[in-house]
């Protein structure tokens, strides 16, 4: 039996009170491991912490960070199979996606950071009366929470440009997958992190969350989560003035267009759909046909999702594992039923999957393709967060639009479309942050990353995160003898 503890001040320690929760295995259902139940006096040790660390570590060189974020990432690379392992363990998701997707980022999220702690530029600008330039300073101590889905890639995701910019960090992982966030910390100890320079807090969120939101000593939150909670974020800290950056929920579009490269559009939409379970903000849960080609697409769409191999995630077979927490599970399915009820037609999956052996208790469910529903229907309001997609028809161009902004969403868009003309019209006017063409997840990380509407506020990578994770300050110097004086 595993037991997570908290990381403060350098060192693991339990729960001030002792509390501790249940860690399951998605896979099989069963208890594995315990964490700490952070509280009030948990956070208020980590922040100050934080705060204690915060000179010394906003006064080191901007090379010395990076070095020490480049020596971080050797470090998990060093281990990755351990944390492919233990990330696939905590989510129910295939080992081999870990591997290659997860890891794979986590490390990538360290190395580019660590890049833009020394390319990180000020801004001037010159008249003929003054010099202005840009300071861009650290907050101090800044809240980190990430969520249960993409653990380690998110986590690393908020932590990485938060230390890069020379912020000391009090992060609370998702209780749910408290696995690789625990294997990080200890490799950045390994590594040379100062201590009390980044911090976790396990624990639910309406305990530690909250009180990690609530203390006085965080200056900015940036949190990935649900909407809900990222509005109840947003209200608890806008009257102590907090910086938010708030990645959320997502009910994305896919339009297709009889123009499309049939093969690459229906291989890349089933991937878009049912990667991680569909456990990713970012995946193509309504899929909108131009109507010439809805029927092949359908029938050729259903066919692959069939054939996805749903498995125990140690199986190097297994397409999809199971989801993360046998709440969610009840959920999924519980939208399943409400799609039923609104006259969906199920064409493939629908239910729970049971496995033999250990999975045997696991909680999988089949990839799901539905049609036959209203655009204004919950099941295609509402965010599912699951293994399962709508198919519809459209007739124009215009009409397509709408059906992809008639959410309260706006977090990604896919498009497919040989036609570039068309490609950039409708990028232009579709509701969301990030658009692709003829391509889904394609991840520059220099790039702005986040939605509108109920997706969130703010945006995460590049220099967008640099600056969340800095305060500007405009210094104006008069030059002598300007204006004739």
């Amino acid at each position: 039996m595993h037991s997570f503890r908290h990381f403060i001040d350098g060192r693991f320690v339990p729960a001030v009170g002792g509390a501790s929760l249940e860690v399951f295995e998605p896979a099989s259902g069963s208890v594995y491991a315990t964490v700490a139940d952070g509280d009030v006096a948990d956070v208020d040790a980590a922040v100050t912490a934080a705060a204690r660390a915060f000179p010394a570590w906003s006064a080191a060189p901007a090379e010395e960070r990076a070095r020490l974020l480049h020596a971080i990432a050797d470090a998990v690379a060093a281990r990755s199979e351990e944390f492919a392992i233990a990330e696939s363990r905590d989510t129910g998701k295939p080992r081999s996606l870990a591997r290659n997707m997860d890891v794979v980022r986590g490390i990538a999220n360290c190395r580019f950071f660590a890049a833009a702690a020394v390319q990180f530029a000020s801004e001037s600008h010159v008249t003929d009366l003054a010099v202005n330039y840009t300071l861009r300073n650290p907050h101090g101590v800044v809240a980190c929470i990430s969520p249960w889905n993409l653990p380690l890639l998110l986590f690393t995701w908020k932590v990485a440009p938060a230390l890069a910019a020379g912020n000391c960090v009090v992060a609370k992982p998702s209780e749910l997958t408290p696995a690789t966030a625990t294997m990080f910390v200890e490799a950045a100890a390994a590594a040379g992190l100062p201590p009390g320079v980044l911090n976790i807090v396990h624990g639910r969120g309406v305990s530690a969350g909250q009180a990690l939101v609530e203390h006085p000593g965080v200056r900015a939150i940036s949190f990935t989560g649900g909407s809900a909670t990222g509005a109840h974020i947003a209200a608890t800290a806008a009257p102590a003035f907090k910086k938010l950056s708030l990645e959320l929920g997502g009910k994305n579009p896919n339009l297709v267009f009889a123009d499309c490269d049939f093969e690459r559009t229906v291989e890349e939409s089933v991937r878009a759909a049912f990667l991680n379970q569909g456990q990713i903000c970012l995946c193509g849960s309504r899929i909108y046909i131009e109507r010439p080609l809805y029927e092949r697409f359908r029938d050729a769409f259903v066919a692959r999702a069939g054939r996805l191999q749903v498995g125990d995630p140690d199986e190097p077979g297994s397409d999809l594992g199971a989801l993360t927490s046998k709440g969610h599970m009840d959920k999924v399915l519980a939208a399943i039923a409400t799609a039923r009820s609104e006259g969906g037609r199920v064409l493939c999956g629908g239910e729970r999957v049971r496995l033999a052996g250990r999975c045997a208790d696991g909680w999988f469910v089949a990839p799901t393709v539905i049609e036959g529903l209203a655009p204004d229907c919950r099941t295609d309001q509402e965010e599912i967060f699951g293994p399962v997609v709508t198919l519809a028809p459209f007739d124009s161009e215009n009409e397509a639009v709408t059906l992809a902004n008639g959410t309260r969403y706006g977090l990604v868009a896919s498009l497919w479309t040989r036609d570039l003309d068309r490609a950039h019209r409708i990028a232009r006017r579709i509701e969301a942050g990030i658009v692709w063409v003829n391509c889904w997840m394609l991840r520059d990380l220099r790039t702005p990353f986040g939605g509108t509407k109920a997706s969130g506020v703010g945006r995460e990578g590049g220099l967008e995160a640099m600056h969340f994770f800095t305060e500007p300050r405009n210094v104006c110097i008069r030059v002598r003898g300007a204006g004739g004086e």
